[in-house]
């Protein structure tokens, strides 16, 4: 029997019987006013199933005959949820099991979210029963699901029946029961939705195959998801992999982002690749758009599901303000979004519409004239849209009121489905639910912010999730055995030595056990020199046990007396000008695996904190992304005069690094290459630091 973490994620198929049921049976049902039991019945007064209440102690509940036991039923549940207390959930998942249920949903809590052994073995237990029966259970400690479009509401959050009923492409996907309802909740407010899944502890059914299962449902065209955390990475990026191809967008915002225990890194690495970081290079590798709070998850989510494919790259504005349209420049600015003006040929019918005081251009201001003549708002809106250099149209809701809010919203819902381009509103009054808003809100072709900046930020995103589809890794070698001794640091010299055979190119030097064996060494490498520490010594130039740039005997002579650090010798380098210092390494995370960094290194490394970050392994052509998405990109391409770096060399000395990282995931714990020279004749590695794991 494979576990949660072994096996492959779920499919769409393998839980229909789970989040599409067909019949519902409600064990522990009760008609005691708000028990989870009566909630949960009065949540699916909009399903057409059979509903069947199990609970010995009544006749009828609801309007429901009540049966005795699951055995009783005079069918086969697709979906069985338990109301029942924790001590009986074993039972009732096992009688379940043995009738041939479909799925269980578990709301009953005490189980691994609990500080001690007892809980998390009786949640193995139930996992255990749950999978020998190949019955898909939710659960438990969870708020249940909803099935917007069958009337499935097994949950206990009061009035879920009374929900507005507009059916959107949207599922929310949440850990957090209460947050992840909140977010469905976007529906009192005209939004629309597919699903809402609570995963709970996840014991069986995890986000990942929660994921999975969007991928394949043809209602779903983007997924929000609050994430925490998953039991196996592996089968979180086979689920992303799923919904990339489906073209799927899935959109997560990760709880628990702070930071500790970065002061006790040994390595720059280990201070830089933070457990939130780690968690935004998983979602990279698994082709998820990661938002930073979240009020953004709902926006991104329906701007994602109406956009489509981006026609081109540039953003073209409408706007009744010019304060409005110069926000709207800012943020274009602030995230990179281009906004070009328009050619020749649109120009001429913007200035036969807009006023000689208005703005021609981009952003376009038609003025207050579209309070008298509504229609040249839309015909402004038109022609933009013709424009071959816009990819998508923003209309600007500044003042709102009656007179107009409605009748525009209209009118640009209808040209959102006229033609291909994605329309979005941005709603900059603080009239919050002013006229119209209820129709951008509620229409699943426009996308609808309430904030600007939110806005170009997903528009940088969606572009960037088109652009950058993630691509399988391409490994250079096979993988190599290294043999560690039994210690926890793996010094300058044998870390190098070892990444050395795994082809990274490291600065040749001698070892040398006093001063006079260091000058003889400086003289057979040549000078200048560099001298260093030899042994444990993390953070080397702070310790100072590096002397730079020795020119002769005597420096050599006067660098060892003065390098009281050097307890176990001397290491002697030749002394290496021109290029760019980067620093390379891993930071192995408990839930993530191996983190790979690459950033601008040397001595500035943690103040410049230029860093970009990926799950290792990487390819040649991640690691060319990554360096591409670093603000010193520039110097590696030479700048000023400089020559460029052989940044083929570079590419593959920081896949070489993350080959070793992954082939001994299980053993290493840090990597650190700082500095990783890159120069016009390739990429040599001047210092290496390996932290093992306990």
């Amino acid at each position: 029997m494979l576990t949660t973490t072994e096996r492959k994620p779920y499919t769409r198929a393998e839980l229909e019987r789970l989040i599409a049921p067909r019949s519902i049976a409600i064990v522990g049902a009760s008609p005691r006013a708000g028990s989870f039991g009566l909630r949960t019945l009065e949540n699916l007064s909009h399903f057409r199933g059979p509903i069947w209440p199990v609970n010995p102690k009544y006749q009828e509940i609801g309007g429901h005959a009540c049966h005795a036991s699951l055995s009783a039923l005079p069918g086969k549940p697709d979906l069985v949820a338990l109301m029942v207390p924790r001590e009986g959930v074993e039972a009732a998942l096992t009688e379940a099991a043995a009738i041939g249920a479909g799925g269980v949903v578990v709301y009953a809590s005490g189980y691994g979210e609990m500080a001690h052994d007892e809980g998390s073995a009786a949640q193995q237990r139930l996992a255990g029963i749950a999978r020998a029966a190949r019955m898909p259970m939710l659960g438990p400690n969870c708020m249940g699901l909803v099935n917007h479009e069958l009337g499935v509401g097994v949950t206990f959050i009061p009035e879920y029946s009374k929900v507005p009923r507009r059916l959107g492409p949207i599922a929310f996907v949440s850990q957090s029961g209460a947050l992840g309802y909140c977010l469905a909740q976007a529906a009192e407010r005209g939004l629309g939705f597919r699903y809402f899944f609570s995963a709970g502890n996840s014991a069986d059914v995890d986000v990942a195959d929660l994921i999975s299962a969007m991928a394949d449902d043809d209602g779903v065209r983007a997924v929000a998801c609050l994430f925490e955390g998953v039991p196996s990475t592996q089968r979180l990026l086979e689920a992303g992999e799923r919904a990339r191809r489906a073209g799927k967008p899935v959109i997560v915002y990760k709880l628990g982002t702070s930071e500790d225990g970065a002061a006790a890194a040994r390595s720059h690495t280990g201070s830089l690749a933070g457990s939130a970081a780690s968690f935004r290079a998983l979602f990279d590798r698994a082709g998820f758009v990661c938002v930073d709070n979240y009020e953004a998850l709902v926006e991104y989510a329906k701007f994602f599901a109406a956009a489509g494919k981006p026609l081109a790259r540039g953003v073209a504005v409408v706007s009744g303000s010019g304060g409005a349209g110069v926000i709207a420049a800012d943020m274009a600015a602030r995230h990179g979004v281009p906004m070009p003006q328009p050619v020749e040929k649109t120009v001429a019918v913007l200035r036969s519409v807009v006023p000689e005081f208005g703005a021609a251009r981009n952003p376009c201001d038609p003025t207050g004239q579209v309070l008298s003549v509504p229609e040249s708002y839309t015909k402004c809106c038109r022609a933009l849209l013709e424009d071959p250099q816009y990819g998508v149209l923003l209309c600007l809701m500044s003042v709102s009121s009656h007179e107009t809010g409605s009748a525009r919203a209209s009118s640009i819902a209808q040209l959102a489905r006229a033609q291909a381009k994605p329309i979005s509103a941005v709603w900059v009054s603080e009239w919050l639910e002013g006229p119209g808003s209820a129709v951008y809100e509620s229409d699943d072709k426009v996308g609808f912010f309430r904030s600007m900046d939110r806005c170009y930020a997903a528009i940088a995103a969606w572009q960037r999730w088109h652009e950058e589809r993630p691509q399988a890794t391409q490994r250079l070698s096979g993988k190599m055995a290294a043999q560690f001794k039994s210690k926890k640091i793996i010094a300058e010299k044998e870390a190098k030595g070892i990444l050395s055979r795994y082809g990274v190119r490291c600065v040749p030097e001698r070892a040398a056990t006093n001063a006079e064996a260091a000058v003889q060494a400086a003289a057979e490498l040549g000078y200048p020199v560099v001298l260093k520490a030899d042994g444990d010594i993390a953070h080397k130039t702070e310790a100072g046990a590096v002397k730079l740039d020795l020119r002769d005997a005597d420096a050599v002579r006067k660098a060892c007396a003065a390098m009281t650090a050097a307890k176990d010798g001397f290491l002697v380098q030749p002394m290496l000008t021109g290029g760019v210092e980067l620093v390379v390494g891993v930071k192995r995370d408990p839930q993530v695996g191996p983190v790979l960094l690459v950033g601008l290194g040397g001595v500035l490394v943690e103040i410049m904190r230029d860093t970009a970050l990926a799950l290792a392994p990487v390819g040649k052509a991640e690691a060319r992304r990554m360096l591409e998405g670093l603000k010193g990109f520039k110097l590696l391409q030479g700048y000023r005069g400089t020559a460029a770096a052989d940044l083929d060399a570079v590419c593959e000395a920081i896949a070489r690094i993350s080959e070793f990282a992954a082939d001994h995931a299980d053993q290493v714990e840090e990597i650190d290459v700082n500095p990783l020279l890159a120069r016009p004749d390739g990429a040599v590695a001047l210092d290496a630091l390996i932290v093992l794991r306990d």
